[in-house]
């Protein structure tokens, strides 16, 4: 040692990489199995080990550090708003959609939603941002064919699993990506108080315009607020249209240039500058007579939408669950390797507790994932299709809800070097909160949850159904889900708790995939810390008993 060094560094813990994020999740593993998935477990085997590279996870860093700008003229003053990205962006991007995450489901085979779920969740782990526009391409494929010709002309280059970022017409490239633009500045969730307008445009002036696609088109001037993705090929909005007979709301569909090579009159005015999720632009754009095709019927546009809406929200709930993955795997990998008072910090009885109470939060959210993505592959059996209508919503609240507390807590773990940018803990921090907000907040998934119960009384039976699947042999269980049952038979909801009954179905789900699927050292902590008694605000707070060793050995597999 130099005799002018002040000390060795020792205790230190090398970063969380070269690792098979897939094989090192035997919960991952085991859903994808049971809920209908297996073809894929050879691909997501590979994958995994491709994802958990040293160099693939600084994709993430990089892709972050140097965030999106914006270029609204080139050099001669031609309008022309491109967006730059850093080569980590595009590296991204290019995995995700070469790997299936935007299409899959759509081009069939068995358990293709639950596979692109598992996927999706891997991903999850590695970089949030780039899943976004990934996201929206996705979830817009049910709500594009309902406007079959578009659908004709769009789909193979939506559906395609190459990435191909340049700005092109989309006759002219090999991929496509989709995005959307539903919030303006005064309504936020409120859509119906949107001001954006859109005219028809009379059939003989598209016609000689656009020639064959000269149908349905509108001119379409107003503002969006937040604009997702605004490098994408095409967006869906929403705008008032004033139709007889049809007035309201409408969805349509805006390319990014239009069929005569020409751009769109979509002028973006700044990107977003966000807490989180900055590889990804966000933007907000003004409509000065842009061009758009109408998707659906005309004043019918919310419940067009939300075609898409049911899927995006599937990925915020999947998203959730891979950055909780992400940040609890950090966090143990730190925990066994880093010593104190004598001994690692995992066996250590209190941080087992935490690390533990982590750990049954990010099973359960897994089980909940790959379940909800089984009920969209089953979607046409009535009541996979009435479970979907209510687990969506309700998991969305809780499961997004539950992601900042987690990563606030495995950050903590690590301690001030996981406060500090050096390391991936404050970058999924600041990534948690958006789940919860993007695709409608916390409390308008709460009212959803109200509104299904309430126009389909159906649907509590179909969750009767798969809360009855465990049986009658864990008492809290029972008590838990008869009163619940019990509740949901009012003739009316309390919309002031909403957000318990949200949190109280997905906990009940949540025990009843445990005690059916997970080892028992899991499922009755889980159902010790949540259902007998009230889960606290802070992790770290399992009872008694709980074996912790056996739990943070399934938890990741080194």
């Amino acid at each position: 040692m130099n005799p002018f060094d002040t000390h060795e560094v020792s205790n230190t813990v090398a970063p969380f990489e070269n690792i098979n994020l897939y094989a090192a999740d035997p919960a991952l593993q085991e859903a994808l199995l049971r809920e209908g998935g297996a073809a894929a477990a050879a691909s997501l085997h590979a994958l995994g080990a491709k994802l958990g590279r040293a160099e693939v996870l600084d994709l993430a860093r990089l892709a972050n550090e140097h965030s999106p700008k914006l270029h609204n003229f080139d050099r001669a003053g031609k309008r022309v708003d491109e967006v730059e990205f850093h080569p980590a962006w595009h590296g991204l991007m290019a995995l995700l959609i070469e790997n299936g995450a935007h299409a899959s489901p759509w081009l069939g085979g068995p358990g293709a939603q639950v596979a692109r779920a598992a996927r999706y969740m891997l991903f999850g782990q590695v970089e949030n941002g780039s899943q976004c526009p990934v996201t929206m391409t996705y979830a817009s494929v049910p709500a594009l064919k309902q406007a079959p010709k578009i659908a004709a002309k769009w789909l193979p280059k939506i559906l395609s699993t190459e990435y191909d970022p340049r700005s092109l017409p989309v006759e002219q490239k090999r991929g496509a990506i989709i995005g959307m633009g539903m919030t303006e500045k005064q309504g936020g969730s409120d859509v119906r108080s949107n001001t954006t307008r859109a005219e028809p445009v009379p059939p003989a002036e598209a016609r000689a315009t656009f020639g064959e696609e000269g149908e349905d088109v509108y001119r379409i001037v107003g503002h969006k607020w937040f604009f997702s993705a605004p490098q994408s090929d095409a967006h869906l909005i929403l705008a008032q249209t004033d139709d007889a007979g049809s007035a309201g709301l409408s969805c349509f569909f805006l390319p990014r240039y239009l069929p005569d090579g020409s751009r769109n009159q979509i002028r973006v005015q700044r990107l977003k500058d966000k807490l989180g999720n900055r590889s990804n632009a966000s933007s907000e754009v003004e409509f000065t007579g842009a061009y758009g095709w109408l998707i659906g019927k005309p004043g019918r546009g919310i419940p067009t939408i939300l075609e898409m809406g049911s899927h995006t929200r599937l990925d915020c709930v999947l998203g959730s669950a891979g950055t909780m993955r992400a940040a609890l795997t950090h966090a143990l990998h730190h925990a066994r390797r880093r010593s104190a008072f004598g001994r690692p910090l995992s066996e250590q009885p209190l941080m087992q507790n935490v690390l533990a109470d982590l750990a049954l939060e990010s099973e359960a959210a897994t089980a909940f994932g790959l379940r909800l993505a089984r009920c969209f592959d089953e979607g046409g059996d009535p009541a996979q299709a009435l479970l979907a209508r209510i687990l969506t919503p309700a998991g969305k609240y809780w499961i997004c809800k539950r992601g900042p507390a987690f990563g606030a807590e495995a950050m903590e773990v690590i301690g001030g070097s996981g406060y500090v940018e050096d390391g991936p803990l404050a970058r999924l921090y600041r990534e948690l909160p958006v789940n919860s907000i993007w695709e409608g907040s916390g409390n308008v998934m709460c009212l959803d949850l109200l509104r299904a119960f309430g126009k389909t009384p159906a649907a509590r039976e179909a969750l009767a159904s798969e809360l009855a699947l465990v049986g009658e042999s864990d008492a809290d269980y029972v008590r838990y889900t008869q009163a619940l049952l019990a509740d949901l038979n009012q003739p009316q909801f309390d919309e002031f708790g909403a957000r318990v009954l949200a949190e109280r179905v997905v906990l009940a789900v949540q025990a009843g995939l445990l005690l059916r699927h997970a080892p028992a050292c899991v499922s009755s902590a889980f159902i010790a810390s949540r259902l007998a008694r009230e889960p606290g605000g802070a992790f770290g707070r399992l009872p008694a008993g709980v074996d912790c060793a056996a739990i943070l050995a399934r938890a990741l597999i080194e």
